[in-house]
């Protein structure tokens, strides 16, 4: 999916093998994994089986432009670890903002169902995200951001866009400032839930106010892309803390995002950000009983569900049914019996590994569905759950900067409320309430709150 190194790019271009090309006329992208670092004579013999488009030195990898009748060759190369085809990824479902942070914005259901906020009250924990930075790896951002967000809460120095994958676009590369032109409003939306966001000039709480979000566009304009690219997206933000470019602060990445298999360079990557100390966390993925996405369900990886309040679209004490999600008070302390999972978060499978869940159902956020128009809507899906950990972890992280991505995997585990199997009888926007039920196989270690987290947090 996304970009290599640049000083291996020229390297990578001079071997191109397209007069030896297989057969078969279809060109793919695959990922190569190798057991030794890329030298010349390395891309020279996998250029003799296609075209080498990208080298990510950090993880010894290539991605390569070739035919399907050409991928068993390559992994029969003795130097090649693993090959697969590059694998799809999906995301779904000029006036500046004055603050410069939302801590003391309006409460809302979901923030009040991780314990950051309570309605009336404001925020209710110590901690607030400063000092740490949250990669949102995504769409990026849309033009109108400083509409939704502080200036200060955006790395723009650090953000970047990667585009290319999937074998037939050729290069991954990096358009300058294209992060900050999207069309999607994916991104926009997933972090708002981390820094929270200005409703028309209303500042609206976030679970990490005070972070510093990095936007790495990995996703295209339709909020899909390649493994390929989001692993370009990992190595770069691992790079930047190897660097030093962020001081000694601690990083978390949120990748809403998956698909549905693992990609061998993907794994890599997230292996080697691991190994320099950055925090990952990701969707579970929204097929419901077909399972979960990767990289999600890769076992080192934070992976979330998405829960939902049984309180939605209902009168609240104003007896107003849609004003629920701002106006209506989610019951303290934390009660299981007051949430359910949502049908379409995915289940665990053999093989698989589900860690929490947090709120991913009726979340409300910035979403233009006209470009340069404000706008704000509802989303659903566990790419809307999955900030909401991250923005946890970034909480602990304040805390206790030496946390590592074992410790923080091991506490929020450890922190959440066990959730069983249920059904729950929901009121809907419209027509009658409908039961949606889970299974223990839906839930993880249960449902995360932040000040549990930061109770077992040392």
């Amino acid at each position: 999916m996304i970009k290599s190194v640049p000083s291996v790019l020229v390297l990578a271009s001079l071997f191109s093998a397209a007069a030896q090309a297989a057969p078969s006329p279809r060109q793919i992208g695959v990922n190569v994994l190798l057991n030794t670092d890329p030298m010349p004579a390395v891309l020279a013999q996998l250029g003799a089986h296609g075209t080498v488009r990208d080298v990510l030195v950090e993880i010894d990898a290539v991605t390569l432009r070739t035919t399907e009748s050409q991928l068993a060759a390559v992994r029969a190369l003795p130097f090649v670890l693993a090959a697969n085809p590059d694998a799809e990824r999906k995301g779904v479902p000029v006036d500046t903002v004055s603050a410069t942070s939302f801590v003391n914005g309006r409460s809302t259901w979901d923030q009040d169902a991780i314990d950051v906020t309570n309605l009336g009250q404001g925020r209710t924990i110590q901690y607030d995200g400063s000092g740490i930075y949250v990669a949102v790896l995504d769409t990026g951002l849309l033009d109108t951001w400083r509409q939704y967000f502080p200036q200060q809460r955006i790395a723009t120095q650090f953000a970047k866009a990667f585009n290319g994958g999937g074998g037939e676009q050729g290069n991954v590369s990096d358009p300058t400032n294209k992060w900050e032109h999207d069309q999607n409003s994916h991104g926009t939306h997933v972090t708002s839930s981390i820094l929270g966001y200005s409703l028309n000039g209303a500042a609206i709480n976030g679970a990490a106010p005070l972070a510093t979000v990095i936007p790495v566009k990995v996703l295209n304009q339709n909020g899909s892309g390649w493994s390929s690219v989001v692993a370009a997206g990992i190595v770069y933000v691992a790079d930047l803390k190897a660097s030093g470019a962020l001081g000694n602060a601690p990083v978390v990445i949120n990748m809403s995002l998956g698909g549905s298999a693992l990609d061998a360079i993907e794994k890599a990557a997230i292996d080697y950000a691991i190994d320099e100390g950055v925090i990952i966390v990701a969707s579970a993925g929204n097929e419901g009983e077909a399972g979960m996405g990767y990289p999600g369900a890769y076992q080192p990886v934070i992976s979330v569900a998405a829960s939902g309040w049984n309180g939605q679209w209902k009168p609240g004490t104003d007896g107003n049914p849609n004003n629920w999600w701002n106006a209506d008070n989610v019951p303290d302390p934390t009660s299981v019996a007051d949430f359910h999972i949502a049908d379409f978060s995915s289940r665990e499978l053999s093989g698989q590994d589900l860690d929490v869940a947090a709120p991913g159902s009726w979340v409300v956020g910035p979403y233009q569905t006209q470009s340069g128009k404000t706008s704000y809507f509802y989303l659903s899906g566990t790419s809307m759950s999955s900030p909401h950990v991250a923005g946890i972890a970034a909480l602990m992280l304040q805390k206790n900067p030496t946390l590592l991505q074992a410790d923080v995997e091991d506490i929020l585990e450890t922190a959440a409320l066990p959730m069983g199997e249920g059904c729950a009888l929901l009121s809907q926007p419209s027509g009658p309430a409908e039961e949606t039920c889970w299974g223990e196989d839906a839930t993880g270690e249960g449902l995360i709150t932040a000040a549990n987290a930061l109770v077992l947090t040392p």
